[in-house]
């Protein structure tokens, strides 16, 4: 299956067409925020924190596939092929942890 190759490319194209890519140190500074907005969703949902009456609702989902885009901008720029390193992850994680959570 090629979904993360598909999502990269779609990334590409929109990016492409909406100004191009932003400095490395910028997508990185993207993903912290989104980081950060997730962090902060997470806490409301766990009841951690009380969201303020002023603050706009975001799904967890949302801000999920926000710091996805985010890191496939980067994926990009530095031409990493998200699909096969996620594959070599993988492996490593079923071979090193077989039985380790089990």
């Amino acid at each position: 299956m090629n979904s993360l190759k598909i999502l990269q490319n779609e990334v590409d194209k929109w990016i492409k067409s909406h100004g191009g890519y932003w400095s490395p140190l910028a997508m990185l500074g993207a993903v912290m925020e989104e980081l950060g907005e997730l962090s902060r969703e997470i806490n409301f949902r766990e009841g951690f924190k009380p969201k303020k009456e002023n603050i706009k609702k975001h799904s967890i989902g949302e801000e999920l596939s926000d710091t996805i885009f985010a890191l496939i901008c980067i994926a990009n720029h530095y031409e990493i092929d998200l699909q096969e390193e996620f594959n070599i992850i993988l492996k490593k994680y079923s071979e090193r942890d077989f039985n380790r959570f089990r």
